[in-house]
């Protein structure tokens, strides 16, 4: 993993406390969330068998480059391939090329790289194997549009609905729509060879067809709602984008038979992070309660009901007594009408800390578990009882900061963001509240 390093003072505990350091533990949970995906200890178990032909490794995605080192280590036999994978995430490999390009935004690099992966996969044979890692951001960098519009026009879309508050369901779904790559187009270009997907979940449910706008998967949806969603959420539309979407026969459907020979495993994904989570908190004296894997929803509204859970613990010792902690994954979402620079994570906690308004012996932490939260190199915070009279005594104004969507303004201030690097992983956010 990237260089990791905890920012700012230890929220204030009481004395009486059975857990010696909350914020500590917060962070033990979070790094042990973050090792429970590591690709080398998840890809090794899911290799096929070698094929009688080549073996054509690709990819994409934030943990695409971990992946691949994975790959080399555990296969015995000859391969190569190109994956794409966000700028700074990028790990030695010797046989399979990494490509670095942008995310959330796309750029052209990272267009390049996709025509490149397509035209490495066509043309296999029969006896061939392709071996597609995916995981979370990947959408992003694949980005290859289809024929009739073009860079410029996905990244405006691309950008407008990354602050619109759309679900990344809803994200995904347009992003298949208006890609040469994505929605089953991968897999369909490598048949007749056989493709084999090992994907990273960062999504609600895990769906295959959702993790990185599913590469190798059909996809049943239709351009006609793709447009539908730009326009329920506001999204200017350029004309060759509405165009495509209202003559283009869409994507490759879930029974086409160029993907009869596919077959796709999750391999990571939240609910194990939050299991490996909960191990620590165990270990701890802390009794874990485990909320959800796919939390969704405004970040400033979810950290309402996480504050409400929060006193109904504190109350009524109920879902647990407390010591516990209540632990939840998923991916939240900000609508940005300030001037801040959104990030779900912070804008959670921000929401937190002013709901709980100082409550005694409740401390939490929220981050990305790649290490970025939005489109900082933050990957989220931590907060406690003094989260908010530390910032009265900077003159920081927390409600003014939520106001403006400005998480990660406030908790610089404070010192209190917490910053991994790149963790070469992703399986969404990580939320943990401690009652003590």
């Amino acid at each position: 993993m990237g260089q990791e390093r905890l920012m700012g003072p230890t929220p204030s505990r009481s004395a009486s406390s059975p857990v010696g350091d909350p914020a500590a533990l917060l962070r033990a949970m979070f790094d042990a969330a973050v090792a429970a995906a590591d690709p080398l200890q998840r890809v090794a178990g899911f290799l096929p068998e070698r094929p009688a032909g080549r073996v054509v490794v690709v990819g994409a995605g934030k943990a695409a480059a971990r992946m691949a080192q994975a790959v080399e280590q555990a296969w015995d036999g000859p391969l190569g391939g190109l994956v794409v994978t966000r700028y700074g995430h990028a790990v030695p490999c010797t046989r399979v090329e990494v490509v670095q390009a942008a995310h959330p935004v796309p750029d052209a690099t990272g267009e390049r790289a996709a025509r490149r992966i397509l035209q490495l996969v066509s043309g296999l044979g029969a006896d061939d194997l392709m071996l597609a890692l995916i995981s979370g951001g990947g959408s992003a960098l694949l980005a290859l549009p289809t024929p009739g519009i073009t860079l410029a026009d996905k990244q405006a879309i691309n950008t407008a609905l990354l602050r619109s508050g759309a679900p990344i369901g809803t994200m995904n779904l347009v992003r298949k729509h208006l890609s040469a790559i994505k929605g089953g187009r991968l897999a369909a270009a490598a048949f007749p060879a056989a493709t084999v997907g090992l994907l990273i979940s960062d999504v609600p449910g895990d769906d295959p067809a959702v993790i990185a706008s599913g590469p190798t998967v059909g996809e049943a949806s239709t351009p006609a709602q793709a447009l539908a969603a730009l326009e329920a959420y506001n999204v200017p539309v350029p004309s060759a984008v509405r165009e495509l979407l209202a003559t283009t026969q869409g994507c490759p459907a879930p029974d086409d038979p160029r993907l009869a020979r596919v077959t796709n495993h999750v391999i990571a994904a939240p609910q194990q992070s939050l299991q490996a989570a909960a191990a620590v908190a165990r270990q701890a004296g802390v009794t874990p309660v485990i909320l959800s894997d796919s939390l969704e929803g405004e970040s400033r509204e979810v950290g309402i009901v996480l504050a409400g859970i929060a006193r109904q613990v504190r109350r009524h010792a109920q879902p647990a007594p407390p010591p516990c902690v209540l632990l939840s994954g998923g991916e939240t979402t900000v609508t940005v009408r300030g001037t801040g620079r959104g990030g779900r994570n912070v804008e959670l906690l921000l929401s937190l800390a002013l709901s709980l308004r100082g409550a005694q012996n409740v401390h939490a932490i929220a981050c990305d578990t790649d290490g970025v939260d939005g489109v900082e190199e933050v990957a989220g915070a931590l907060i406690g009882p003094d989260t908010l009279r530390r910032a009265e005594q900077l003159g920081v104004d927390p409600a003014a900061a939520l106001a403006d969507n400005d998480g990660h303004g406030f908790f610089a201030a404070l010192g209190d963001q917490i910053v991994t690097g790149p963790t070469l992983t992703n399986v969404n956010d990580f939320r943990a509240v401690l009652i003590i």
